[in-house]
């Protein structure tokens, strides 16, 4: 478990995901601005299960308010083959590294796990963010209709060894 604070100063904490966190995961995908409109066929039905949470490296980004752990934003690193799944932070809370510390906790992981390198299939919209946190664009994931009907950005984050 790793503590950072945020540019305005609230405390975050970055643990593991347990399954009760699996319904508020599941909300924070589905309501993600990043897939409105054109994009909302995407993540309609898409689930976040305990199962999912249990398979897969999962970590959450939470920070406390009046009603105790609040989640900001998640993560979830497969280690075989080795790829970054799913990255998400929720609206609000954008803005305010969060997304850049969870890709440092993730690249952390993936380098303990053994990783040199791993993939990340990019929300269009989420392009320049993995710009920003230093991922090298590597090519182009084709449409999977029905539901990615649109071409994507690939990614790799290659991990240094420290």
């Amino acid at each position: 478990m790793s503590s950072r604070t945020s540019p305005i100063s609230q405390p975050i904490t970055i643990r593991r995901a347990i399954a009760r966190d699996a319904k508020r995961l599941t909300r924070l995908v589905r309501g993600s601005g990043a897939y409105k409109g054109k994009y909302a066929a995407a993540v309609a039905g898409y689930r976040v299960g305990p199962d999912y949470i249990e398979a897969h490296r999962t970590f959450v980004a939470v920070g406390a308010d009046q009603h105790g752990d609040r989640v900001l934003g998640f993560y979830s690193l497969v280690l075989d083959p080795p790829e970054l799944d799913l990255l998400f932070v929720a609206d609000e809370a954008q803005g305010r590294g969060i997304g850049r510390s969870l890709v440092a906790h993730m690249q952390a992981e993936a380098r303990a796990a053994g990783l040199d390198r791993l993939r990340v299939v990019s929300h269009l919209p989420a392009e320049g963010f993995y710009h920003r946190v230093g991922a090298v664009r590597t090519g182009t994931a084709l449409a999977n209709p029905p539901v990615v009907p649109w071409d994507r950005p690939e990614f790799e984050f290659r991990i240094p060894a420290e």
